[in-house]
């Protein structure tokens, strides 16, 4: 008897597990505010789906510390109609002569809000519901942008940007787009609110709503160096569903009499605005900020910092030697020098932020170990053009709008050179073009733009490279210029000119890992290849805690990216774990290491897709129940598979009675492979010979979903049989046979 007792109760937690799997991922469309001064303690607002079921509030690094005060959803349309029966009972029991308790108004109160504000079809479902966070900042807390995410039953969140500030911070109520009446469509906040006073230096947070404009007054001094800069796009990437697909601020200042005496709509080429301003007298200023299309919603979200505060508009050079010192010249306002010598002994080759101090925003720096040299002028033409030896690196600019900056080596038949300029990618609005000239005068590589996945946000791609075999010796030319006729300071760039250096980066998506203990969860790794590199790429956790593995995890040579698994440990924590993945090549006979730095594969204007660098890569293991094994593939591997043929694969799923049906999926398949049957424990694949061929090797990855027994004639709207989750197996590696 109690043998059967305990089997039940094991079913029905697995039962409880899978139920707990099919709940929605929580999906953050904003923070509000995002993010709060240092010693300070503050309410701010999460927007977005499925946020019901959150339990936790994550925020990365240390110091920042969030709870759960308030939920808010909308409510279902079975919840309107019980909400209403309630109500008319009330109304009932006092047409009855009977008088309401406190508890009973309460109740009303509270059933007439929901149905005002939470009963009403959404104009934009991603953000309908709300999570209410108590935040405190410590007062020793790391300056700088965090990642915040919500735990709940069914994982962790996608990151959202929270930053801690170091200025005094002014914070709009927050605002969401319900309805002031039932059956009203106008919303209950003011699109135009009153213009707030503040005083400088300021951190300013505002959402803006559809046609809204914000605006800020100020007395400032004569003589003040003033910098207003909008952080809005950096804070939310991507918006889904907006054109363009990120909130485009514009920040316009009004003196006294509303002359606007300065605007921006972007800086450089990013879409963040930054005024600087000199104050020519002393008295009363105002700020205005809105979206230059007069678009709003919820996830219209920025900061705006304004002050006599330090700002870097550039560093040159942008980069050095490795193992050296060298000296920068540092341009901006509000700097406390305009000269540096940085220290790169004790770097490695890569891109570094660079600031000033903590009050200063940072700019890359490019570190390198070729020799360094200065572009002279005037070199913009064949006949002047600077001398350099391969390998280099030049440290330029393009001085005026028109300039070209050329360059001549001494090249030899067969060689293999490689042209590379590092601009937009350091924040220089240089837009190259590279052309290259042989000793007849003859353009043999010509290059505009080249598309490097490893920037994240660039939109534009606009540094060149190319690369050419010489077919003859003598003098050969390079030239540099913009393509937009741009020119002057700003426009600084770094060009290497060398032998190809085969080399290769690494991302992987998602950042955020859900996983059932004992079971799998799909990954992807993408190899950035630089130089022609072409071998392959193993991949391996770094100082994981115990029990976690990875199966696939080897990017083939010649291969992009590959997908693979992560396996969590039956003992795996409930808390979320920081996990960290390394790839292991050798370049040119020696072993190398690279970091597989965490991501997310973003799309931007319903076409382009970025993968977006994440802080960390976090796993947290899902449901509260543990399995009583592991999900494992009982078929040894490699599966061999014969063109045209089938082949059986067989599971351990350890999920007990209480789930029924289970059911296999095959999760990005290689074209002409296919599940053709399937039953609890096994499935049989099939290939189309037409569309594989004996020799080729890959991974499968397969999920397995099941119906619980209690939700048996369960149905959705569509009338889909309800299926929860259960996880995927480790990778399965396959072979084409003949």
């Amino acid at each position: 008897m109690m043998k059967q007792l305990l089997s039940l109760l094991l079913g029905v937690a697995l039962a409880s597990q899978a139920c707990a799997q099919a709940q929605r991922e929580a999906h953050i469309g904003y923070v509000y505010p995002a993010g709060g001064q240092r010693g300070t303690t503050f309410e701010a607002v999460i927007g977005g789906a499925g946020l019901g079921e959150a339990t936790e509030v994550t925020v990365s690094g240390t110091g920042v510390r969030a709870t759960i005060a308030k939920q808010e959803r909308q409510v279902t349309a079975k919840e309107q109609q019980d909400l209403r029966e309630k109500l008319g009972k009330l109304k009932e029991k006092r047409k009855q002569g009977e008088s309401l308790s406190m508890d009973d108004l309460t109740m009303a109160a509270e059933a007439r809000e929901k149905l005002t504000a939470f009963g009403r079809r959404l104009a934009n479902p991603s953000l309908g519901e709300f999570v209410t966070l108590q935040i405190t900042v410590a007062t020793n807390a790391l300056p700088g942008p965090r990642e915040l995410r919500l735990l709940s039953r069914a994982g962790l969140s996608n990151p959202r940007t929270f930053v801690v500030g170091q200025l005094p911070e002014t914070s709009k109520t927050d605002w969401k787009n319900v309805p002031k009446a039932r059956f009203s469509m106008e919303p209950k906040n003011d699109p135009t609110p009153a213009a707030v006073d503040i005083k400088l230096p300021a951190t300013l947070n505002g959402q803006i709503p559809p046609g809204g404009v914000d605006t800020y007054r100020f007395n400032a001094r004569a003589g003040q160096h003033l910098v207003v800069a909008v952080s809005a796009r950096e804070l939310i990437p991507y918006l889904a569903d907006a054109v363009p697909g990120w909130v485009q601020a514009t920040v316009g200042l009004y003196d006294a009499q509303s002359n606007e005496v300065a605007f921006a709509d972007d800086y450089k080429f990013r879409p963040d605005p930054v005024i600087f301003y000199t104050i020519p007298k002393e008295g009363a200023y105002s700020l205005k900020i809105h979206d230059s299309l007069f678009r709003g919603r919820e996830d219209f979200v920025y900061r705006m910092t304004v002050g006599e505060e330090p700002f870097v508009t550039g560093v040159f050079p942008s980069g050095g030697r490795v193992g050296t010192k060298t000296p920068v010249r540092v341009s901006g306002w509000n700097l406390p020098f305009s000269q540096a010598e940085l220290d790169f002994r004790d770097k490695q080759p890569g891109i570094y932020p660079f600031q000033v101090n903590r009050l200063a925003n940072p700019v890359p720096l490019l570190l390198d170990t070729l020799p360094e040299r200065f572009e002279s002028e005037p070199n913009n033409a064949k006949t002047n053009a600077n001398p350099v030896v391969l390998p280099v690196i030049v440290n330029g600019h393009i001085d005026h709008p028109g300039d070209w900056d050329v360059f001549r080596f001494e090249g030899q038949a067969g060689q293999q050179v490689v042209a590379e300029v590092f601009a937009r990618r350091l924040d220089s609005p240089v837009d190259s073009l590279l052309r290259l000239i042989d000793p007849a005068g003859k353009q043999i590589a010509v290059n505009d733009d080249r598309e490097d996945k490893g920037s994240g946000l660039n939109t534009h791609h606009a540094d060149s490279y190319l690369t050419a075999k010489l077919l003859a010796d003598g003098v050969y030319t390079v030239y540099l210029g913009d393509t937009q006729r741009g020119g002057g300071p700003a426009y600084a760039y770094r060009l290497r000119l060398s032998a190809p250096r085969p080399d290769f980066e690494l991302r992987v998506t998602p950042s955020g890992l859900n996983v059932r203990a004992g079971a799998s969860v799909p990954l992807t790794a993408y190899a950035l290849r630089k130089d022609g590199f072409t071998n392959e790429i193993a991949l391996a956790l770094k100082d994981a805690p115990a029990g976690y593995r990875l199966t696939g995890a080897l990017i083939p040579a010649g291969q992009d990216q590959v997908k693979f698994t992560l396996t969590a440990p039956l003992t795996a924590p409930q808390e979320p774990v920081a996990l960290s993945i390394e790839g292991r090549a050798t370049l040119q006979g020696r072993p190398a290491v690279r970091p597989a730095v965490p991501a997310d594969d973003m799309m931007q204007a319903f076409a382009y897709r970025h993968l977006v660098p994440a802080q960390e890569l976090t796993s947290v293991i899902v449901g509260r129940f543990r399995s009583r094994g592991e999900m494992s593939v009982a078929t040894p591997s490699p599966l061999r598979i014969v063109a045209g043929g089938t082949a059986r694969v067989e599971f351990n799923l350890p999920v007990g009675g209480f789930i029924r049906e289970i059911a296999y999926e095959l999760v990005d398949p290689p074209d002409g492979v296919s599940i053709k049957e399937m039953t609890r424990g096994a499935l049989v694949l099939q290939t189309d010979a037409t569309k594989v061929k004996p020799g080729q090797k890959g991974n499968l990855i397969i999920t397995a979903s099941g119906q619980p027994l209690q939700a048996a004639d369960k149905q959705s709207p569509k009338g889909n049989t309800f299926r929860v989750p259960l996880g995927a197996f480790p990778t399965i590696l396959f072979e084409i046979t003949q």
